[in-house]
């Protein structure tokens, strides 16, 4: 492999679809250089200063009562549904902005890792939170942020926590933080899961405001013993117990690697570091890593996003019908942020790559082309027709077409939007 085609592989991977002129810049500095950068960026992201988050105004159920009509309830839902329309249109903005794009690739990993869904929260403030947590703890070791997340007001809700009490232990939480989110199967028993329970107890969330607090009248504060301890364990001491066990840096490790390298080579052992940022470099170093070139599906907010920056488009530009055909098309392609379909989070590999799926990629691909900026357009015409294929190669970050693909574009060569989209829809950019 080529010190270009390392770049691409790398910057592909560790952040959203680069740029032609990103790759450059890597083949420049090398690949070693290129992932010190990427894992420390050492200066301000100026793209995400420009793109803060959006000031929401008050849920608007905290203006709600027991007094209140069917239709101020209605009012107050339509409301927060434009409000979470709001955030997933910043975030995917975000996406495309952000300089630092493997920090936005990390936040969608922990994103679709603790895996909560809006569609039950219904908050979009209490949403935002949960990524400034994820955002804030993401980069460093794993137990801070097992201990915030234990307490992240969208997670409690998402997984019944505030119904779990002394009198009443709901195990939900304390299952899927051992099973989904730090420990994996086979790591702790049934004991274990309604030992932590107990240990969770106490928190509940105020609707209202957002705001998770403890209650000590509904915690169990009596000794527990869970992973073969004992003690008066509460939400932070059982977070920390599981943070320390050497299977859940092993297990983090392993679905980083399964969503950076892909499950077709096997992660090789020794991965875990000290925090994500070591993880991710033992991942993104191994030389199985370099194996895994070219097969794995891109998910498709990772697909769009990719696009979006190479055609130099900003969904925050767009006319509003088209920003909702974006979500619209993330919709039919059954990925939108903030709405993962169960705490197991999205599926991988083949399981995008459905009929329906390429019917939605299609439709998305017209848009996105019609929307492409002049200078993209520009720097494809400047090649001969000819040489057009090999453009939207470099354009797009493909290493190469296969022969079929080329036979299928080179009739294209002289209507470059057209080329455009067939090229987002080929199988050499749908995988990475």
């Amino acid at each position: 492999m080529s010190d270009r085609e390392a770049v691409a592989h790398l910057l592909r991977r560790a952040t959203f679809g680069p740029t032609a002129d990103e790759v450059d810049a890597a083949e420049r500095a090398g690949p070693a250089a290129t992932l010190d950068r990427l894992l420390a960026p050492g200066r301000v992201d100026r793209g995400a200063a420009a793109t803060p988050p959006p000031a929401l105004p008050a849920d608007p159920y905290a203006a709600l009562s027991k007094e209140s009509t069917r239709e101020q309830r209605q009012k107050a839902n339509a409301e927060r549904r434009e409000q979470l329309q709001q955030v997933t249109e910043w975030w995917l903005d975000r996406m495309v902005a952000a300089e630092d794009g493997l920090s936005e690739k990390l936040l969608f990993f922990w994103h679709g890792h603790w895996a909560t869904s809006a569609q039950k929260v219904k908050s979009a403030r209490t949403m935002l939170g949960q990524l400034a947590t994820l955002r804030r703890h993401g980069r460093g070791p794993l137990g801070p942020l097992v201990a915030a997340m234990v307490r992240d007001p969208a997670l409690i809700i998402w997984l019944d926590g505030q119904k779990n009490t002394r009198k009443a232990p709901n195990e939900n939480l304390a299952r899927e933080l051992m099973e989904l989110f730090t420990l994996g199967i086979g790591n702790y028993t049934e004991a274990d899961v309604k030992a932590g329970a107990r240990a969770l107890t106490g928190w509940v969330v105020d609707r209202r405001t957002g705001v998770a607090r403890f209650e000590a009248k509904r915690h169990d504060p009596g000794e527990k013993t869970i992973l073969g301890q004992s003690g008066r364990f509460d939400a932070e001491a059982y977070a920390g117990l599981l943070a320390a066990q050497p299977a859940a840096a092993t297990f983090v490790a392993g679905r980083l690697w399964f969503r950076y390298a892909g499950a077709d080579v096997p992660a090789p052992d020794g991965l875990a570091g000290t925090d994500t940022v070591a993880t991710l470099r033992a991942v993104l170093t191994a030389p199985a890593f370099a194996q895994s070139r070219g097969t794995l599906v891109k998910q498709p907010v990772e697909w769009l996003v990719g696009a979006l920056r190479q055609l130099g488009i900003r969904p925050s530009a767009l006319p509003e019908q088209q920003r909702r055909q974006l979500l619209g098309g993330l919709n039919a392609l059954d990925q939108v942020p903030l709405r993962p379909p169960s705490v197991g989070g999205w599926p991988a590999g083949a399981a995008w790559l459905t009929t329906s799926s390429l019917q939605a990629r299609l439709r998305l691909a017209g848009m996105l082309a019609a929307a492409a900026a002049p200078a993209v357009l520009d720097r494809l015409t400047a090649a001969p027709a000819a040489g057009r294929p090999d453009a939207l190669a470099r354009l797009l970050v493909v290493d190469g077409w296969g022969a079929r693909t080329r036979a299928a574009l080179t009739p294209l060569a002289g209507e470059p939007r057209k080329l455009l989209a067939a090229g987002l829809v080929s199988p050499e950019y749908t995988v990475s």
